[in-house]
This record gives structure tokens, sequence and C-alpha cells, in this order.
């Protein structure tokens, strides 16, 4: 099955330019000033990526709009090495397989090697390996190997800078050795122990075999990415892609050339509008063993004797713990069983309990077992919805996949329409997937949303109740009610109608979920210090604030209550809180029921 950004590749493919799914996914559909584009950095805008390229051979140009980030390949990356390895060789003056060695040890920093070239080079080549005065092979016909010590005639005696004489069996075997132990090889020295002269590149592929060399040119790559502060490797399965990224640019999210979007900073799946520590704390969460001790406080009661954890399984009051224990209680009460009889209320209702309760005995132990049990439920309720959205959008980029691959070209055969015509569909599920995602991620904002910030957490609910609203009305109408035309044995009439719908919907969708990610990235600010929200954040909420800029703060911000009762060419009025294009009669809007 295709990735979902594959699924989106696909669409940007059959996608004119001047009839593309809008440019920024939170953007509401309007142009956008260019005096905002270069207003708060700090916060970017999401877009659907283009990862088309004409030759896969290339480097890949999968640029952003705001080009902080590029995708690199092994040819790539080899090429970046090779470029920074001549500007070092020029700059200081030194040989090819010096310069890698320094930038290896800098962890291939350019600027980071010519500082401290330029600041102490003789300090910089003895950490470093590199003898200003390389030293030749003693005289004589034959020499001695510092190794195994035998004789050898000069042919097969090799030395590094440093002069140490060495058979070539013995450097073989040295190398080899440091190879297979891992990427330390690339660090490698002189094998006699009281020398540090470093052993580069070209006595790499002097003396190892063939097997060695491939390993040692594979660290020497992935040494370029994983040393590399502004490097990293998709962390997707099988992919050897690796993605160069400028720090400090903005947003996190990138989207490999093996179509996997991830979060540059945390490397987890994207995730906006949720911080990387609240998606660490959540995963950790629910991998954690901490849920399993909160279900046993909150289901089990430790054995009066032996202290260990029991769950009731049946009706009966009397508790036998296991062997070897064996102790036999109450349940309620936590008693040993010889003290109760009828006389103390029989065997399903034990008095003594109630009245220990009341003496304050079991409070600290019930506070407890309380607490627990809220906690887990708590836990329980944001988990199930957090991993049923994750679900639904699995299922969502499965039904795109199958619309872009088959019912695209069924409808359009069905209802006389060219596919170029059908787009608004596409366009539809791709809302959904996105939706979908970023409603995910704002159950786990929501779990670690401060209990007593009351103002805060009610803005909050209201804003995610009416995007879920919005996302599950658009969803049914994709999923279900385009079932309809695509079951039907001839054109409808009513498919102008299903179009203006969902067109509408997707754009209703659009904007609340713009609404969300805008006061989530914001911390919630629109609520003031007495628990209320202004005007102005009430009618963003509703849909009617175009979000401008990068950081929707309301630079370039234009209100639509000016325009929203004007009657358009096709004769439809758009509704000022969410913008549905609602047919000329209508006085109340179908899909926010605000009246005109």
């Amino acid at each position: 099955m295709a990735s979902e950004d594959e699924l989106m590749m696909m669409h940007d493919a059959a996608t004119d330019d001047g009839e593309s799914f809008d440019d920024d996914f939170y953007s509401g559909g309007d142009a956008h000033d260019d005096d905002d584009d270069s207003d708060d950095d700090d916060v970017m805008d999401y877009d659907f990526i283009d990862n088309d390229s004409d030759d896969s051979d290339n480097l890949i140009a999968h640029h952003r709009s705001q080009s902080n980030y590029s995708i690199l390949n092994e040819a790539d990356i080899h090429k970046c090495q090779e470029e920074s390895i001549t500007k070092v060789s020029t700059v200081l003056s030194i040989s090819r397989v010096a310069a890698g060695i320094l930038l290896r040890h800098y962890n291939w920093s350019v600027s980071k090697v010519n500082d401290e070239w330029f600041a102490d080079e003789g300090k910089v080549r003895r950490i470093v390996g590199l003898l200003e005065n390389p030293l030749p092979l003693p005289d004589g016909v034959e020499l001695t190997c510092g190794i195994c010590f035998d004789v050898y005639p000069r042919n097969e005696i090799s030395a590094a800078a440093c002069g140490h004489p060495f058979c070539l069996t013995c450097w073989q075997g040295y190398i080899s050795t440091a190879i297979t132990d891992g990427p330390g090889c690339l660090m490698l020295r002189c094998p006699d122990p009281s020398c540090s002269a470093a052993i580069g590149l070209d006595m790499i592929k002097k003396l190892a075999n063939n097997e060695d060399k491939k390993k040692y040119n594979r660290y020497f790559i992935r040494s370029f990415v994983e040393d590399n502060r502004k490097t990293k490797w998709c962390p997707a399965p099988g992919c050897d892609y690796a993605v160069d990224y400028i720090v400090g640019s903005g947003s996190y999210d990138v989207t490999c050339g093996c179509s996997y979007s991830f979060c540059w900073n945390c490397t987890e799946e994207t995730h906006r509008p949720v911080d990387c520590g609240t998606v660490s704390k959540w995963i950790l969460k629910n991998s954690a063993e901490s849920e399993n001790m909160n279900w046993i406080l909150a289901n089990s009661k430790p054995c009066p004797k032996c202290k260990r954890p029991i769950e009731k399984n049946q009706g009966c009051m009397h508790i036998t713990c296991t062997p070897p224990c064996k102790f036999e209680f109450c349940w309620l009460c936590l008693g040993p069983w010889t003290d109760h009889g009828e006389r103390t209320g029989g065997f399903y209702a034990c008095n003594r309990y109630e009245a220990a309760k009341q003496e304050g005995v079991f409070d600290e132990s019930e506070k407890r077992r309380e607490m627990a049990k809220n906690s887990l439920e708590r836990y329980t309720h944001y988990y199930e919805r957090w991993a049923t959205n994750q679900s639904s959008r699995q299922k969502a980029l499965s039904d795109l996949q199958q619309m872009q691959t088959v019912n695209l070209e069924k409808l359009s055969d069905k209802q006389c329409q060219p596919e170029s015509q059908l787009k608004f569909i596409t366009e539809a599920w791709l809302q959904i997937v996105e939706c979908r995602r970023v409603l995910k991620w704002t159950y786990a904002y929501g779990y670690y949303l401060p209990e007593h910030e009351h103002a805060k957490r009610q803005f909050f609910e209201y804003l995610q109740g009416e995007a879920e609203s919005g996302l599950e009305r658009l969803h049914q109408c994709a999923e279900k009610e385009l079932q309809g035309y695509l079951d039907a044995e001839s054109p409808s009439k009513e498919f102008n109608e299903f179009r203006t719908k969902l067109a509408g919907l997707t754009s209703v969708t659009r904007n609340y979920f713009e609404n969300l990610v805008r006061a989530l990235e914001n911390g919630l600010s629109d609520v003031d210090a007495h628990g209320a929200y202004s005007r102005a954040a009430s009618s963003k909420s509703l849909g009617g604030g175009n979000i401008k800029g990068k950081g929707g703060r309301g630079k370039g911000t234009t209100s639509r209550s000016s325009s929203s009762r004007n009657i358009d060419d096709s004769g439809h009025w758009s509704c000022e809180y969410c913008t549905y294009a609602n047919v000329r009669s209508a006085t109340v809007c179908q899909m926010c029921q605000q009246r005109r």
C-alpha cells in the first residue's frame, strides 16, 4: 500500500500549476501578501510537498516554500564530502587525505577546521595525528615487521607517515580488525603503541581487501550525516536518504524522498501543532510500565500478609491468596476471614469496613486507589481517541489510494466528467488525512494541559470539538455520499450540488483546523487572565478569520464580513462564519446554521 506522501505526490503530479492544491495547508485558500511572508518566522506554515523529480538519480530538489531543508541520497552525500575536502585542502594547502582526516575529526565542519588550524596548527596536527614532515621507511634491503617481527623484503613492507614498518599481512589484519569493530576505524592510528600518526584513506585503499574497502566507505559516507549537527538520516525503515536542514529556520516538519514525513528535531512522525517535548512524554507514557502499575492499583488489592496484588475475579468476598501464602481474608476490610461470620453481617456484607472507613482507617489506601483509578480512566480517554484517529487516518490513506488509482476513473465514466474536474475529491481526502493527523496529536496536547487552567481547557475543548465536528461531516460526505455516485448507473443531476457541498466542507474544515493549530501553537493565548477569550478570538474560532503570514498573529488579516453577504456570479452567498457557499434562497447557512 502506498504511503501517505506518495499519495500526495500522485495528487501533485496530476495537478496543473494554475489549479494546484493550496500552497499552504493552513492558508485558507487566499493569496498571501508579500510582506506577510517575512513576519513571524518562529511559526512556519504547513504545506503539501511535491516530491516529483524528473531524474530520481539526481539530487532531489525537495525544498519547501521556505527552502529550509533538502534531501540527499548517497551520491549527493559523497558530492558534499568531496566539496568539503576540496575547500579545506585548497585553503590550508594540504593533501586531500589530510583534509579528510581533519574534517572527520571536526565533524565535517569546514569553518571549525579553518578556525582551529589557523589558531594553532601545531596543536591540531598533534591532536589529529598529521605529521608535518612525513618520515620514509628505514634504510635496508630487508626490514623487520614491527608486529610479527619477521624479516621481509622492502617491497613487502609498508608504513604510514611516521615510517614505522609493518608487513602487508599484518597491515591487512590490523585494518580488517578495526573495520570489523565498527566506525571507530575512521580514526585509525599507527599500530605502534607509542605512535599516534593517522591512517588515511590512501592507506585503506592500498592495503585493505575489497570487502573491507566497501565497509570503510560506508562508514565514511555515514559519518558525514551522523557527525554533522545539521544533517540526519530519515528514520523510516530501509530508507537511505538524509535530510540536510538549515538549523534555526523555523518549522521542523520535513518530508523525505521516500515519502515519509517526520519532525527533524525529534525524528518522530510529524506532530504539528504539538511540541516535541509533549510528543516524547506521550510516546514514553504509551510504552512505559507506569500504566500497568496504575491498573494494578485501580483494580487489585494487596494481600494483608504477603503484600502481593490480588485481582478479585469472583463474587464472594472470601479471598484466598495463592501458594505459598494461602492467607484467607475479607476483600472489603482486608481482615482475617476467621474474624468473619454472621455476626459481622454475613459473607457478602462486612459492616466492619464501613465502621473502619468512618474512623479513617482506610482513607489513605482508598485515596491512593481512587487516584490511580481516576488517572487510568483519564489516560484511557485520551489514548483511545488518539489511537482511533490514527486508525481512521490509515483508513483514509487507503481510501485516498483507492480513489486515485481506481475510483476517479470510474466516477469520471459514470458521471461523464473529465478527471481534471474531479480534483476536489482528491483535495477533500488529502484534507481528511492531514486533519486526522492534527486531531490525533491534539489529544496528546489535551492530556498534558494542566487541570487547574480551566479557561484554557474549556477554550481548547471548544476549538477541538468544532474542528472534530467539521472533520466528521467532511469525512462522512467524502466516504458515504460519494459512494452513491460511484454506484450510480447513469449521470446524476445532483452531482454538481455534491461538488459544491464537498468543496464547501473542505474549506470549512480547513478553517476550523487553521484556528485550532494557531491557537495551540500560540499556547491558547487568546484566553485572558480571567478565563474568557476576546470577541476577536471567538470570531476566529468560528472560522471567520483569515490567517496570513507565518504566525497568523493578525498581520495582514482581513475580515470577511464586508463581502460575505455579497452574492457571487454563480448565485451563491458565502457565510461570514464558516465561508460555506449557500444557495441564493437559503436564509440560514446549511453548514453552521448561522443566519444570513
